[in-house]
């Protein structure tokens, strides 16, 4: 049983919830959702449960809730930072599930960094907090992925000038060495190969177009190699994600946060799944913020959540049978 968490009150969660169980509620996977009731109580039969062994007996005829308590009623499209307790407690709450063995996996819907952070929570976003819940601060490493490609950004939410300055050897150790490990543990990938871009253009062309290539990217290479993952790069950005490329890797280690989604979301915007590596609990989350411009209006598409559902239950069987 999957734990889904409520997510920003005022965004599209709740409306891509409903959907997501309309469409998996005969087939699955089964998930509970974490979350205040009403949110999700006018459209379609719910259960109130509380535990994820109860939501496992009433999914297929009825949404099963775990219910929270707002602060203040949630308007779709007028985030309230009153309502932030309630989202970071759904996060804390499922974490506690799964490390109880009482769920299999966190499936996040979308916050609001701004919402949260008017209240003094510390986090850039979900995954350092998710992090810290499971006592592996700074082990946390973000994956996108999608039916046509995986990206992993080694420096991810800062500005671009201060990615290139966090750019070190030990940074692409540590992503790297999560990446392999849990290409092999989670998506069952005995060998995987790790595709690097170059940070320059060109990658650098020996220097003409900047040093980065030589003076970090390519020494942090060599050790890896040396330790027996099959890493290669790096390559010039402008043709790493091109189908004749893509077909040569499993997953495509970038510099900065742009230069992997950018296209990522090209290619799999509909489809694509963010995934928290080096965690010991399991955690996807769909590839997309809180759209407030159209909760409310019931044209939220849930293929992302459906996604990260799915994928989210491929990974704990990956996962289990590494075991």
């Amino acid at each position: 049983m999957l734990v889904l968490t409520q997510g920003d009150p005022a965004g599209i969660g709740p409306e891509i919830t409903q959907k997501a169980w309309l469409a998996t509620r005969h087939s699955g996977p089964a998930f509970v959702f974490l979350g205040a009731p009403e949110l999700v109580q006018n459209a379609l039969p719910i259960q109130i449960v509380q535990t994820p062994a109860q939501a496992a007996e009433v999914f297929a005829h009825a949404l099963p809730v775990i219910p929270l308590n707002l602060a203040t009623p949630a308007i779709p499209g007028t985030p309230d930072s009153h309502n932030a307790p309630s989202v970071i407690e759904s996060i804390a709450q499922a974490v506690g599930l799964v490390q109880s063995g009482q769920a299999s996996a966190v499936v996040t819907n979308p916050i609001s960094k701004e919402v949260v952070q008017k209240t003094g929570f510390a986090h850039p976003g979900h995954t350092s907090y998710l992090a810290e819940l499971c006592g592996v601060p700074g082990q946390d490493v973000m994956m996108l992925a999608g039916p046509s490609l995986r990206v992993v950004p080694v420096t991810v939410h800062v500005a671009l000038r201060k990615a290139i300055t966090q750019l070190k050897p030990a940074l692409i150790y540590k992503t790297a060495r999560t990446v392999h490990r849990a290409l092999q543990r989670d998506f069952a990938l005995a060998a995987p190969r790790i595709a690097v871009a170059g940070l320059n253009p060109h990658a650098g062309e020996n220097g003409l177009m900047g040093t980065e290539e030589h003076d970090i990217i390519i020494p942090a290479l060599k050790t890896l190699q040396a330790e027996g993952l099959h890493i290669t790069g790096p390559y010039p950005p402008d043709t790493l994600f091109t189908p004749q490329a893509r077909a040569r890797y499993d997953v495509a280690l970038c510099m900065y946060h742009d230069q992997g989604l950018i296209p990522l979301k090209t290619l799999d915007m509909a489809e694509g799944v963010n995934v928290t590596l080096g965690l010991p609990i399991i955690r996807t989350s769909p590839d997309h913020g809180t759209a407030f411009d159209i909760a409310g209006r019931n044209v939220a598409e849930p293929t992302s959540l459906l996604a990260a559902l799915r994928l989210a239950a491929t990974l704990v069987e990956n996962r289990k049978n590494a075991q």
